[in-house]
């Protein structure tokens, strides 16, 4: 059951990061996979920041803050490596 709750965490953290950077959709798949990558990568980012980060210390808003930057990155490096533009 967990892993359901990653992938719809990851769904819509992705979709999310992909509203904020002006990208049209990659389709599902895309935004699970950079959701979840995002989200893995945020925690990294914050656990290198700030020495004892843990997502299950914090609430929810939190954690989705912190997937959310880590995704926004994530999905600016695919940009970058596949060339992809972000609509203006």
């Amino acid at each position: 059951m967990q892993i359901l709750g990653w992938i719809i965490f990851g769904a819509f953290i992705g979709w999310l990061s992909s509203r904020i950077m002006g990208k049209q959709s990659g389709g599902c798949l895309v935004n699970i996979a950079l959701g979840l990558v995002g989200a893995l990568a945020g925690g990294v980012l914050f656990s290198a920041l700030g020495p004892g980060f843990d997502y299950s210390q914090h609430n929810f808003i939190v954690s989705t803050l912190v997937a959310v930057i880590g995704a926004v990155i994530v999905l600016a490096i695919w940009n970058a490596v596949t060339g992809h533009r972000p609509l203006k």
